[in-house]
């Protein structure tokens, strides 16, 4: 039993279920397996024998993933919610679009994202999410909020007040906010937006008086001066450094594929990462064997790690929780799958610590110890700057548009007609889909500046327009065919959260 607790984004769900990636991803998968076929020719007439063994081993892999694909129908998230049934895994929700909780201007925003993921998650899984991926792991308390480009000051719910009236039962944070939030490192200074937003949240916060925590323990989440809340589980720092450091953990092993060098033109990888700043020309071909023994020596000593951290620890019945990024594995780190099959292994056959869902968990362990816990998020210096900055300042300015111009128009909403709903439907989708917290990340990184700039421009003029297009409605309550003809398009090429009810957003708790 793996006894994973799985967080699916929701729209990412959509993209899954979807009949495009249906029939798209099995192109994809042909081409790779033919451009495997291609380079299995190609080394083995050129003497290049070991490649031509792992070209071989590349065709098998996407011959499997084909079979697997058509074995369950081509359906990804019905295969989740099987195992799911099965007690083998839990499924959480996220923000229906990922969007940066913290930096949204408008409660009801949030809202909005908690509500439809949560909607998204249960229509499409099977199952009510007891628990929720906050996206970055950010997380905001209640106090007197400033935006921090434009607008008023207001006072704002925690987040995990609206976690608790949308029937979420707890949450996920980093390690650093419940040790106190220490972790800003110097980026306060290179913003003048951060400092606002700091100064003004830690002028009102006034921690809880607990004398010790741990993440070994769930804790129910409180801001100051309020009693609605939610549990919280704690990223526990150890495993998370063995997986993700850059210098001493395992997808770091030189035995390892290495992910940078690929042959062209088919994109397959045929070698290892050999060795700490070696150069892209210098390495050597990929040994499979070796990765085997890695793997071997790695899952092992993982599970070695799991057992200290328990023995060493004085809390009875604790818990570990170690999440990571699904990308990590099978795509950063290709091997990943593999020793994670092997964790799970180890850990049923040591039978003295127990893989466990944090749903299965927060059922028999509740928290007994009420906290509060200071802003911030997983990224880097632990506060907000990789989406604000001075380069992502500019998409705060039209999101906070945009969430002020829909708000608006849907007080307009009770008492209108179908035709109007339609339009603010796709509005909401349009609007969720311009607060997806992957701009603003993309952007910072430079890891795909010029799309996600265009994205964005792009979901912010379909927002811009169909709030044009809502104003004309309601002054003749017709569309004009051009009007129609664009709302039809959005429609169609936007189709996520078909249930989308934008006035569950503003009723509040």
């Amino acid at each position: 039993r793996a006894g994973f607790t799985v967080g699916i984004t929701p729209v990412l769900a959509e993209q899954l279920k979807d009949d495009r990636f249906k029939s798209g991803f099995p192109e994809y998968l042909k081409n790779k397996i033919e451009s495997a076929r291609d380079d299995e020719k190609y080394f083995s007439s050129s003497g290049h024998l070991q490649k031509a063994k792992l070209a071989y081993m590349w065709l098998s892999y996407y011959e499997d993933i084909f079979k697997i694909f058509d074995d369950i129908d081509r359906d990804i998230p019905q295969a989740f919610a099987h195992l799911q049934e099965e007690g083998a895994i839990e499924i959480i929700t996220s923000g229906a679009t990922h969007g940066y909780f913290p930096l949204i201007s408008r409660d009801e925003s949030i809202r909005g994202q908690v509500l439809e993921g949560r909607r998204t998650t249960e229509k499409i899984f099977g199952k009510k999410p007891k628990g929720i991926w906050p996206p970055e792991l950010a997380y905001r308390p209640s106090y007197n909020w400033k935006p921090p480009v434009g607008g008023k000051e207001r006072m704002r719910k925690g987040l995990e007040e609206i976690y608790k009236e949308e029937g979420i039962e707890y949450f996920l944070i980093d390690h650093h906010l419940l040790k106190g939030g220490k972790a800003i490192g110097t980026y306060l200074s290179l913003f003048e937006g951060l400092k606002i937003l700091w100064d003004r949240f830690k002028s009102q916060y006034k921690e809880l008086e607990v004398k010790e925590t741990t993440p070994l323990r769930p804790y129910f989440v409180v801001s100051t001066g309020k009693h609605k809340g939610a549990a919280t589980f704690t990223r526990e720092p150890q495993t998370a450094l063995q997986v993700w450091s850059r210098d001493t953990g395992y997808p770091g092993d030189f035995a390892y594929l290495e992910f940078h060098k690929k042959h062209f033109p088919g994109g397959h990888r045929y070698w290892r990462i050999t060795g700490r700043n070696v150069d892209l020309a210098e390495k050597d071909e990929y040994r499979p064997d070796w990765a085997e023994k890695a793997l071997e020596a790695h899952s092992s000593h993982f599970v070695s790690l799991l057992q200290q951290i328990i023995w060493e620890s004085e809390v009875e019945d604790g818990i570990i929780v170690a999440p990571y990024d699904a990308e990590l594995f099978g795509h950063w780190w290709f091997e990943g799958p593999e020793w994670l099959y092997r964790v799970v292994k180890k850990l049923n056959d040591a039978g003295n610590i127990e893989s466990i869902t944090l749903g299965e968990y927060h059922d028999r362990f509740p928290p007994e110890i009420a906290i509060s816990i200071p802003e911030g998020s997983w990224g880097e210096g632990g506060f907000h700057w990789v989406w604000l900055n001075e380069w992502t300042e500019w998409t705060w300015k039209r999101i906070y548009e945009m969430e002020d111009i829909f708000f608006d128009l849907m007080g307009e909403y009770k008492n209108s007609d179908a035709g109007f709903k339609r339009i603010m439907k796709q509005f909401a989708r349009e609007l969720l889909l311009l607060q997806s917290s992957d701009w603003q990340f993309l952007i910072t990184t430079w890891s795909a500046r010029d799309y996600a700039e265009n994205r964005f421009a792009e979901h912010y003029d379909y927002c811009k327009n169909l709030g044009r297009i809502a104003r004309g409605y309601l002054s003749s309550k017709k569309l004009k065919d051009e009007d129609k003809e664009y709302l039809e398009k959005l429609e169609k090429m936007d189709n996520l959260f078909e249930d989308v009810e934008p006035v569950e957003w503003t009723k509040g708790g």
